[in-house]
Order: C-alpha cells, then structure tokens, then sequence
C-alpha cells in the first residue's frame, strides 16, 4: 500500500526547501511524476493507522502555510 501527498505552497509560508526536510524525515521519499512524495507501507494497514500517520504530517506542517492532498492505493 502507498499513500501519496501532493504539496501544494504558499507564496507567504515556509520555503520548500524547509518542507521537502520535513516531510524526508517522517520517511517520505520524493516522487518524480503525478505526485510529489511517496510513503510507502509495510504490507495493507487500516484508516486508523493512516489516519494517525496523515495526522503525524499535519502536525509536522503546522505553521508553514503548505496545502496538502492524500491519494492512498493499495
């Protein structure tokens, strides 16, 4: 299973720079394509995990003015 978060910037927030060092150190991994960053699960996991795990984002993010979209496939 995969989780992708597309990155969407604010003019007046954080740089990117500062997030891509973020979101690389909760073990996301920059995707080259349709979405901007990959996290890739160990085997299927259920909403509360992921849930709890996308909570983890927002709160890492907080402040920095990024918008964020969560595309999850199995």
């Amino acid at each position: 299973m995969r989780t992708y978060v597309d990155i969407y910037f604010n003019a007046n927030g954080e740089k990117a720079t500062r997030i891509f060092d973020l979101l690389s150190e909760m073990g996301l991994k920059y995707n080259i394509g349709e979405h901007d960053f990959c996290y890739e699960w160990k085997g299927i996991v259920d909403i509360s995990e992921e849930l709890a795990f996308i909570e983890a984002i927002q709160n890492k993010l907080k402040g920095t003015g990024a918008f964020l979209k969560f595309t999850s496939v199995r």
